[in-house]
């Protein structure tokens, strides 16, 4: 029994080395074989450096950075031995108005796996519908069939703590996406829909490499979260200049608050990007955006 364990073992740990070599870098998730750094130990100064460097090349970036009008973060996920991290503002907990719908489904998601709610076709489409097109009915449906303890208690949770007033907050969802109903607002800033560009960048990273929940629902999410329908903000810019790359993404907009959140991924791509702007000018700033922030990424080395 105890011979037949070991060669169960070592063939287990042949076959994830095969996948990680064969297929690890060419979908997601990927492959790994050890736990994965928090996004904590991935912080690079160098990265951070050149990031701040470029964007207070602009005027008008560097003084909503300055005035924590705007919050930006970067994943380089080109190289699995080194992935990195920077954010500018990134620990500053801003309104983010439809990009907090990926915190509702992950509660989702967490649900489904313990059993608490069933994946019926009609739950499948409200959560398609709610990232893919923002839609702000299925979001409310999905809030009301989860409530507000479900997806506060999922982002508090020790393993995913995508909301943690020690690291400035993050995401929170607080409020139906309809006129009526309670609030439930965040206990630092009393923000309904809110996130910091860090935690979003978390959950992507987490997500990209199958450790959200677990890799079946990891997998199910960025399902969900492939090839939006809206083409705005980063996703413009991305259609021009990476055509053939797949995009896994979540916005929001809401008066002078824009946010966009993108995992990009193809041969010459393997990136996140992250902003939050409070600004009229947002949508547009987040679409001139994309080109500055590949440059930062090819500056230290992107694949």
């Amino acid at each position: 029994m105890y011979s037949q364990n070991i060669k169960k073992s070592v063939l287990a740990i042949t076959l994830l080395l095969f996948s990680i070599l064969i297929y690890g870098q060419n979908s997601l998730p990927i492959a790994h074989g050890n736990e994965i750094d928090p996004i904590s130990e991935i912080e690079d100064i160098k990265l951070k450096a050149i990031l701040k460097k470029e964007i207070n090349s602009n005027k008008t970036w560097k003084r909503l950075i300055d005035s924590k009008k705007m919050s930006v973060g970067i994943v380089d996920l080109s190289d699995p031995k080194n992935y990195r991290y920077a954010g500018l503002n990134d620990d500053f907990m801003m309104y983010a108005a439809s990009l907090p719908k990926i915190a509702i489904l992950l509660a989702s998601m967490d649900a489904i796996d313990k059993g608490e709610l069933d994946y019926t076709d009609e739950i499948k489409n409200d959560l398609m519908l709610m990232i893919s097109k923002s839609n702000n009915q299925a979001s409310t449906r999905m809030i009301d069939r989860l409530g507000y303890d479900k997806i506060e208690e999922v982002l508090r949770s020790p393993k995913i703590k995508l909301y943690d007033e020690e690291t400035g907050g993050g995401l929170w969802v607080g409020k139906r996406y309809a006129a009526a109903g309670k609030r439930n607002p965040d206990p630092m800033k009393g923000l309904s829909h809110a996130a910091t560009a860090r935690q979003v960048c978390r959950f992507y990273y987490q997500l990209a490499l199958g450790n959200l929940i677990s890799e079946e629902r990891s997998k199910e999410m960025l399902e969900i979260l492939k090839d939006p329908k809206l083409h705005h903000k980063f996703v413009n810019t991305l259609d021009v200049i990476a055509p053939t790359a797949t995009v896994y993404r979540k916005s929001g907009s809401w008066k002078n608050y824009h946010s966009d959140s993108a995992l990009v991924w193809g041969p010459q791509r393997k990136y996140i990007i992250v902003a939050l702007i409070d600004s009229n000018s947002g949508e547009q700033i987040i679409r001139n955006l994309v080109r500055p922030l590949e440059k930062v990424l090819k500056k230290v080395g992107l694949k």
